[in-house]
């Protein structure tokens, strides 16, 4: 009596939790380099308000977030009826193409791109047209190439997730002007605040011009908060109006929305973060080439790199090692491991272990 959509549909594997592996393996103290977290923790700010939310956890959560939703508000130069507020952004996207995909319907997106996108689409029975990266990048003038009649969705990460890389922002902009005014595009910014000022694009004006945007954002990273799954998406007054018709109430708990509320005022954390991470990237990147293994040149807090073997099994060996990283065969690149950038630590970590396993 199922879907039947569902009946191929595989699960979404996320990376092993640390004590799992250490419990498995017989390990001490692994390193998780594999859900691209934040190595150095949340703000202090943020732990402060999870701490003072604690003694009123008997009580529901605002439904409507009107406290975090006002902070993004003025921090973003948009109306508060312009922002949507999830379990994650990740649950944003979903609810975006429940509200649009029907059987049949298609949704354009690259390949490889976050793998949700597909799934979603697979979840309902719409068509998920990929179209291939050049180089690890977004083909922007082929994916508006292929949009059709039929086309309801596109999926833009920007940075993009496995590859790390991001599109210029003039080539995005001149996409954004190409596209038809029907469909809406879904502009998955997870990783946007790792990039330098100069390379992020005007997605928000786009909303603030009245297009079918629909930026999506998250605490996850860049404010470590990927525990309580808090995330934001900005788009027309229109489109957060059905959101809220379709999510469940009280969809961001209590904890969640004081700490990123707090979290939003600690610049000097992101500033750590941002500065902390170009610092590992670099050190990862020299040690994966040093190595033999040229990495995917990134601007977000992992790396893609191609181990020129199976990297499901790579993987396992490091597993054994006390290293957590991501095998990239569910995105059809069955050589390749994606490696979040961790503290010196456990780069170093990584590096030996990898350069161990390799060798043997």
């Amino acid at each position: 009596m199922a879907s039947p959509y569902l009946k191929t549909l595989l699960p979404y594997s996320p990376g092993k939790p640390i004590e799992e592996v250490e419990r498995e393996y017989g390990v001490a103290g692994a390193a998780k380099l594999a859900s691209n977290e934040n190595p150095f923790g949340p703000s202090p700010l943020a732990v402060k308000a999870i701490q003072e939310a604690a003694a009123a956890v008997h009580r529901y959560p605002d439904g409507a977030g009107t406290a975090l939703k006002a902070h993004l508000a003025e921090r973003l130069g948009v109306a508060s009826a312009q922002i949507a507020l999830g379990n994650g952004s990740n649950e944003l996207l979903e609810l975006a193409a429940r509200i649009f995909l029907q059987p049949g319907d298609e949704a354009v997106m690259a390949q490889p791109a976050f793998i949700v996108y597909r799934m979603v689409c697979q979840a309902l029975g719409a068509v998920a047209v990929e179209v291939p990266c050049r180089d690890f990048v977004h083909d922007l003038p082929g994916m508006a190439a292929v949009v059709s009649a039929r086309t309801k969705l596109l999926f833009v990460g920007n940075p993009n997730n496995p590859t790390g890389t991001a599109v210029p922002p003039a080539a995005l902009e001149a996409f954004v002007r190409r596209l038809p005014p029907e469909p809406l595009l879904v502009l998955d910014e997870a990783y946007w605040e790792f990039l330098p000022e100069r390379e992020r694009p005007r997605s928000l004006d786009w909303v603030r011009e009245g297009r079918r945007c629909f930026v999506l954002r998250t605490f996850s990273k860049i404010y470590g908060l990927a525990g309580l799954r808090v995330g934001y998406g900005i788009g027309p007054p229109e489109l957060i109006g059905l959101l809220d018709r379709l999510r469940a109430p009280f969809n961001v708990n209590a904890l969640a929305q004081g700490a990123a509320a707090a979290a939003l005022e600690d610049r000097a954390h992101v500033d750590r973060t941002v500065a902390g991470t170009a610092e590992g990237r670099t050190a990862l990147t020299a040690g994966l080439a040093a190595l033999g293994l040229p990495a995917v040149q990134s601007v977000t807090n992992f790396l893609l790199v191609d181990v020129r073997r199976n990297g499901a099994a790579v993987a396992e060996a490091l597993l054994r090692r006390g290293v957590i990283v991501r095998p990239m065969g569910g995105y059809g690149l069955p050589t390749h491991l994606r490696i979040t950038v961790g503290t010196a630590a456990e780069n170093a970590r990584a590096l030996d272990a990898l350069g161990a396993v390799l060798g043997a």
